[in-house]
């Protein structure tokens, strides 16, 4: 069964805030506040420099997806694009559907001039790892910081 990938609609919300509930709880054990999932979801579609979302479908089915934020890099004079929140619903999983929607992430970045993709993973995540690996991806050699302002679990 082939997959299609197509840009979200936000009809596709409720599917969106399932998947990255979901992808929360398996990664870090976090239950998410839906409420405020599913207005920072909408306000993807309510800004759209705020990003893109992209739906992976076979059949009649929706059974992943991910979303695009930008990051502008004045070293290069180019926007990098970021994988947010991507998530495959288990009975899809190892079936294509991530190396599919990665494809089609990166021609539209190509075509859109970007300067290259970037994402994050856990650090115990090996299997996602091999899958970066797979599909070209290196390891940066930065760790991750922050500093909060809200406090959200």
């Amino acid at each position: 069964m082939s997959i299609i990938i197509r840009t979200a609609k936000p009809e596709d919300v409720p599917f969106l805030v399932e998947c990255n509930a979901a992808m929360a709880h398996e990664t870090e054990h976090k239950a998410l506040d839906r409420d405020v999932l599913t207005r920072g979801t909408r306000a993807v579609f309510d800004d759209p420099k705020r990003g893109f979302y992209l739906v992976a479908e076979r059949g009649d089915e929706a059974v992943g997806c991910l979303l695009i934020t930008y990051e502008w890099s004045d070293w290069r004079n180019g926007d990098w694009w970021w994988f947010q929140s991507v998530y495959v619903v288990p009975r899809a999983r190892r079936l294509g559907v991530f190396r599919a929607l990665h494809a089609e992430v990166e021609r539209r970045a190509r075509a859109a001039g970007a300067i290259g993709l970037r994402l994050y993973v856990e650090r115990d995540n090996a299997r996602a790892q091999q899958t970066y690996r797979s599909l070209g991806m290196e390891e940066e050699p930065y760790r991750m910081w922050r500093r909060g302002f809200k406090e959200f679990e």
